[in-house]
């Protein structure tokens, strides 16, 4: 698979998985994985979980994704924009940086995670 294709599925997987049964997203960090949420950080799938959980009943909207390969040959950066709608709330616009890291043939699990809400665009 092209790195396209790996962050396409990805993010597709991701964000399915996190608006519908977000515990179920334990698997794809391990404990190394670093999550930055509104510039809070949190590792290890565990710590990581707790927050995603914490954030409540979301949908998210993919808008716009970005792939590059990333400076280690095992990694790409995955780049995504979209809406986050919180508890049946107005839309927000977020943004969100993924570090996938390859620990397998097509096997891949987040090393690092950014997310951002982007107010007053």
């Amino acid at each position: 698979m092209s790195a396209e294709e790996v962050a396409k599925a990805f993010a597709q997987h991701f964000y399915n998985t996190f608006d519908t049964a977000p515990d179920s997203l334990a698997g794809l960090y391990q404990p190394s994985s670093m999550l930055t949420f509104e510039g809070t950080q949190h590792m290890g799938a565990e710590a990581i979980i707790t927050k995603i959980k914490s954030v409540g009943s979301v949908k998210h909207t993919v808008k716009s994704m970005d792939v590059q390969p990333s400076a280690s040959p095992n990694a790409i950066i995955v780049f995504v924009t979209g809406s986050i709608q919180i508890g049946g709330d107005n839309p927000l616009h977020f943004c969100e940086m993924f570090q996938l890291i390859s620990n397998g043939p097509g096997s891949y699990y987040v090393g690092n995670d950014v997310f951002r809400l982007n107010y007053g665009l």
